[in-house]
């Protein structure tokens, strides 16, 4: 590989401070503490299955409620993993992932196209697991569909336990990411020329 994927976002707002870095030919190493149990684990299941070591140092004004929090970690994550990408010579661009947990079945498809779109049918079955509330993870995955400029679709095929429901969509999400960033040629996978 001609050059190292890594990149380092940094975002500061009146809400949130946060330091996102990424290296998307990683062994899957995390260092994320973003104020919220439920949310690092799900952005570990990334990492992890993602093979992306991932580091997120995240402070937000959780007296409020999480909803700043989580969005701005997906704009920071979108953003740096859109400049490790650089100009997305030789990726495969294209990767579809089916992921069971138990009883749930989640599909997720990529395309790391420079258009950024967000399809969801994710009908999870309590609006709450713990302390983190379920509609955030369509709020996550806007903001980091939308600043990583990819067309990202995530579907609950089945499932009926929030916990497996959500945590099947990370992991569907890092399986499809993993795919769709691996090079494959040294060519630019489109008929444009340009991503």
């Amino acid at each position: 590989m001609s050059k190292d994927r890594v990149a380092v976002e940094q975002r500061k707002t009146k809400e949130t401070e946060i330091i996102a870095s990424v290296n998307l030919d990683g062994k899957g190493r995390s260092e994320i503490t973003t104020g919220i149990g439920f949310f690092n684990h799900m952005l570990d299941q990334i990492a992890r299955h993602g093979s992306i070591d991932l580091e997120l140092s995240v402070k937000g004004d959780l007296h409020i409620d999480q909803h700043h929090t989580v969005e701005d970690t997906g704009i920071a994550l979108g953003k740096a993993f859109a400049r490790a990408l650089g100009d997305k010579k030789g990726i495969s661009r294209f990767s579809s992932a089916l992921v069971p947990l138990d009883e749930t079945l989640v599909r997720a498809v990529v395309d790391i196209s420079g258009r950024s779109y967000l399809y969801t049918d994710l009908p999870f079955t309590r609006e709450m697991v713990g302390d983190f509330p379920a509609e955030m993870v369509v709020e996550f995955m806007r903001a980091f569909a939308f600043n990583a400029g990819i067309t990202l679709h995530l579907e609950i095929l089945h499932g009926d336990n929030c916990h497996h429901q959500i945590e099947a969509v990370f992991k569907a999400l890092a399986r499809a990411l993993k795919e769709a960033v691996k090079i494959e040629s040294d060519e630019i996978p489109s008929t444009k020329g340009v991503l």
